[in-house]
């Protein structure tokens, strides 16, 4: 496949500005290769333009990703960046190879100007201006306490204010100030420091600039709903597009949608189109087009065989299997035979201890039932967030999900006080099915609980009018499977090892033997993406969106600071409460 001008430009930026920074930090580079092609590279003629060079190189790395990603605030960018170091070396230091070669640049990113229309945050020049202001004042600061440490000592006493500053103004871009200190050691300090300030300060103002649009959530449209409602019945992750993280785009005849949302620069949209198939390109050619106009990678996670094959003829993107979602059918379950021996037991002998179920509607439950499972549902989560994005609803007990169906295990305590242990959740999946959300139990009460709680809700199903059940997502079950048989090769075997490894981390093997104990149907799933290339950051995407990776947000860690400051402040004390 034939690269776009857009690539070829993001990589020819960003091997000069690799260039440019060797050159610049190490000198003696200039004795290796990079010495002969120094000369036709901007940024690389003499040791007098090492400042400049390193400021250009910096900067050209920042910005190839927005070029490769069509950003027309980089191609703004890298266009007078290039007109600027052209200047410079032809010049200032008559350096006319390497300005031709920025010049020559230069005009390729103006003619081919049409490629780069990718919009960036409208928030971000306000946000990297006021960055710039902020981080920039911060570094001056912390520039002058460094200088100032030993100035008197090793540059000599009477050291002018103006001294110091003009020694931090240069430092931050790479250049030598007016000070001369007497021990190398603490001058190439100082320098250092002061270096990594001024990149610290231009490599944040440059991402706040070029970071991507962030999509306004709707989950929980009143039309998505609607569209649910007429048409809901063909995926069983079709409830979960509602949501309250996830965006929503409609066709232009409004019987298809797409749910999704945005992490990391991808826009992972869940389980196949809502609506009408008929209307589904419709709503493909939507998405798409919205994520070329932002410079979002777009990925599908989870959807079906026949999802997948619209996304791959439509929007000419590829697809691998992901895995298989298990589905059981409620008129045909039963705990009789030998292959449901070992459920049957577990099964029973937890019923003998005194352990009951309740499978109820959450339209049945009181505010005060709601409020206590929420609450045990929190206190049994095994980590600190919520996980879950492409089979997970996000919330419980919300008004509007009257349908979701909860089952719950009770337990008798020795002074006759019942608690509950265990619960499920499941949301509507059309008018004759169920898909699990949660599953959730006290990790002191006793193995076999999901069990119990699983076949509780199958034997309850007729009775609410379910037909069929849709259990946990096992990634990678045909490998696993087919891994273990007599006759497998030994790529296959390798490949289940190295999911059965992944396992001690990740429930991979686990949700396998689980969903198998009830003898499901299995339907695989797919992912869809553009090209190989792009498939790291979709599964960068996805480990953030399933809350596996958890980035730290400096904005919550502030708040938390402060509200531990103020816990601990004096004349306040800190009130906890248990239930």
């Amino acid at each position: 496949m034939k690269p776009r001008p857009a690539t070829v430009a993001g990589h020819t930026c960003l091997f000069i500005g690799l260039v440019d920074i060797a050159t610049a930090v190490s000198p003696h580079v200039r004795a290796s290769r990079i010495e002969r092609i120094a000369p036709y590279v901007p940024g690389l003629a003499d040791d007098v333009a090492r400042a400049t060079a390193l400021v250009v190189g910096v900067l050209l790395v920042l910005l190839a990703r927005g070029l490769r990603r069509r950003k027309r605030r980089a191609w703004e960018a890298a266009v007078g960046l290039l007109a600027v170091s052209a200047v410079v070396q032809g010049v200032g230091h008559h350096a006319f190879v390497a300005a031709a070669v920025a010049v020559l640049l230069c005009v390729g990113l103006v003619l081919l100007r049409g490629e780069f229309h990718a919009l960036s945050d409208p928030r971000g020049r306000t946000r990297a201006l006021g960055n710039l202001l902020l981080l920039g004042a911060i570094s001056v600061g912390l520039g002058l306490l460094i200088v100032g440490v030993r100035a008197d000592h090793e540059a000599g006493h009477g050291i002018t204010f103006a001294d110091r500053f003009r020694q931090v103004a240069y430092g931050l871009v790479g250049m030598a100030g007016p000070l001369t200190y007497d021990s190398d050691r603490v001058g190439d300090v100082v320098q250092v420091s002061l270096l990594a300030l001024g990149l610290l300060t231009a490599s944040t103002t440059v991402y706040l600039a070029l970071r991507p649009v962030r999509a306004v959530p709707t989950g929980g449209d009143a039309r998505l709903r609607t569209l649910l409602g007429q048409e809901g019945r063909r995926d069983s992750l079709g409830y979960f597009a509602l949501r309250r993280d996830k965006t929503v785009l409609f066709s232009a005849t409004g019987k298809a949608a797409i749910a999704y949302r945005v992490v990391s620069g991808v826009a992972l949209a869940g389980g196949d189109p809502l609506g009408d198939p008929e209307a589904w390109p419709g709503a493909i050619k939507e998405f798409l087009d919205q994520c070329a106009r932002y410079a979002w990678t777009p990925a599908v996670m989870g959807c079906s065989e026949r999802g997948g094959q619209v996304w791959v003829r439509e929007g000419g993107l590829r697809a691998m299997e992901l895995g298989d979602e298990a589905i059981v059918d409620c008129t045909e379950f039963s705990l009789q035979g030998r292959a449901m021996r070992n459920v049957r037991q577990m099964v029973n002998r937890i019923e003998r201890s005194g352990c009951s179920c309740r499978v109820r509607r959450v339209r049945d439950l009181t505010d005060e039932e709601k409020k206590h499972l929420r609450e045990a549902a929190a206190a049994w989560r095994g980590s600190a967030t919520e996980r879950g994005f492409s089979m997970a609803l996000g919330r419980f007990g919300d008004p509007a999900d009257g349908d979701c169906v909860v089952v719950t295990a009770h337990q008798q305590d020795a002074d006759g006080t019942e608690r509950v242990v265990a619960l499920l959740h499941f949301v509507p999946w059309g008018e004759d099915g169920l898909s699990l959300d949660l599953m959730r139990r006290d990790r002191t009460a006793e193995p076999g609980l999901n069990e119990l709680l699983i076949v509780a809700a199958l034997r309850a199903a007729p009775g609410l009018g379910i037909a069929r059940v849709s259990l946990n997502f096992a990634v990678f079950r045909a490998a696993l499977a087919r891994g273990e048989r007599l006759g497998a090769g030994p790529v296959l075997r390798w490949w289940r090892a190295l999911l059965v490894f992944l396992s001690r981390w990740f429930q991979i093997e686990s949700l396998y033997r689980f969903n198998a104990k009830f003898r499901p149907q299995w339907q695989p799933r797919f992912v869809v993406y553009p090209t190989a290339r792009d498939l790291p950051r979709i599964v960068w995407a996805c480990l953030q969106a399933e809350a596996f990776v958890v980035l730290p947000q400096p904005a919550e860690l502030l708040r938390q600071w402060v509200r531990g400051r103020a816990t601990k402040a004096p004349g306040k004390t800190a009130v906890t409460t248990a239930s």
